[in-house]
């Protein structure tokens, strides 16, 4: 039997003499174990998408939807910007409990889609109304990555929310996950600084 292991030596599973996987262990983590390199991939990760799975619950059903995203300094909250007419936003009114996924882009070049980075990010999602304070700076930082949304803010029926992050789950590649708090996002994301 041939055992494989990670770089931190620890066994991810093991092979009989066929040569046929026979057992799998994912590789569970804390974020405080995360090293540089692997903080600097999930803020490339972060900041290199636009485009997120937004996961709602409402009328008894959960729901999951693509959302655009932009993210505030230090990942401190995700800018979504929706309209009360998409059922994702009424589902966020009565339970602002969310998540939202970001993955690297699929291509036929990935022979093993597992091996693909990604991270759920969850927390709750509220709505910044515009005398708020900070709603002017969201509102800039928002239009400033997506400056086609700038007519929408006039628009009565669409709602700035910011999902302030509580924890999130960072899958570096096939069995090596992260579970990381909102701290541990800060890190991450004062490793790589964004523009």
């Amino acid at each position: 039997m041939t055992n494989f292991r990670n770089h931190d030596g620890v066994p991810v599973f093991g092979r009989n003499h066929g040569e046929t996987p026979f057992s799998l262990t994912f590789v569970e983590r804390w974020g405080n174990d995360m090293e540089t390199t692997e903080r600097e991939e999930l803020a490339r990760l972060i900041r290199g998408g636009r485009w997120a799975a937004l996961a709602t619950y409402g009328n008894g059903v959960p729901l999951a939807s693509m959302v655009a995203y932009a993210c505030e300094a230090g990942f401190a909250g995700f800018l979504l910007h929706l309209s009360r007419l998409s059922a994702h936003t009424r589902n966020l009114l009565a339970f602002p409990s969310a998540s939202i996924v970001i993955s690297e882009p699929d291509s036929p070049q990935v022979r093993n889609p597992q091996t693909l980075a990604r991270v759920s990010i969850q927390g709750e999602a509220r709505t910044l109304r515009e005398d708020s304070s900070g709603f002017a700076e969201a509102k800039a930082l928002y239009e400033k990555q997506f400056p086609e949304s700038s007519p929408l803010f006039g628009f009565e029926d669409f709602l700035l929310f910011r999902l302030i992050p509580r924890e999130a789950r960072f899958v570096a590649g096939f069995a090596k996950a992260y579970t990381v708090d909102a701290e541990e996002l800060g890190k991450a994301a004062a490793a790589r600084p964004g523009p």
